[in-house]
């Protein structure tokens, strides 16, 4: 059996979108998902530029899983775009739990794994933070 999936915070989430050639029909398109960790891999290190271990540890993960989702990541938006497939971003069947720090207001989610729920803490602050 293998071992549960860890928590992630993700930072920024979007509402569920798709990005696809122009003038192609989305039905008749290829689909590469994007998860939403992978989404927030991407912006972390492409987009804030951090290295991967400060990446990770806002993640949340460890750095060989921060790497590994970053390569997954990457790979799925290169295919996308050679395969000129429709890259869906969302991953509906994940709960997601929701938080608004009282103190500096940043919101951000958290994706659920099976493990115990953890106090949560402001990224951004450090606060300890009421869920939303």
């Amino acid at each position: 059996m293998p071992r549960p999936r860890k928590r992630r915070t993700i930072e920024y989430v979007p509402a569920d979108l798709t990005y696809k050639p122009v003038g192609q029909p989305l039905g008749e398109l290829p689909q590469v998902w994007l998860s939403y960790d992978e989404l927030e891999a991407l912006r972390l290190a492409d987009l804030e530029g951090l290295y991967q271990a400060e990446a990770a540890k806002r993640l949340g993960v460890s750095r060989s899983t921060f790497q590994r989702i970053l390569a997954d990541a990457h790979r799925k938006v290169a295919q996308a775009l050679v395969d000129e497939a429709a890259l869906v971003i969302g991953q509906a069947e994940t709960p997601m739990q929701q938080w608004r720090c009282p103190a500096c207001g940043h919101a951000w989610a958290v994706l659920h794994g099976s493990g115990e729920a953890a106090a949560p803490v402001c990224p951004r602050c450090g606060q300890t933070v009421d869920e939303t």
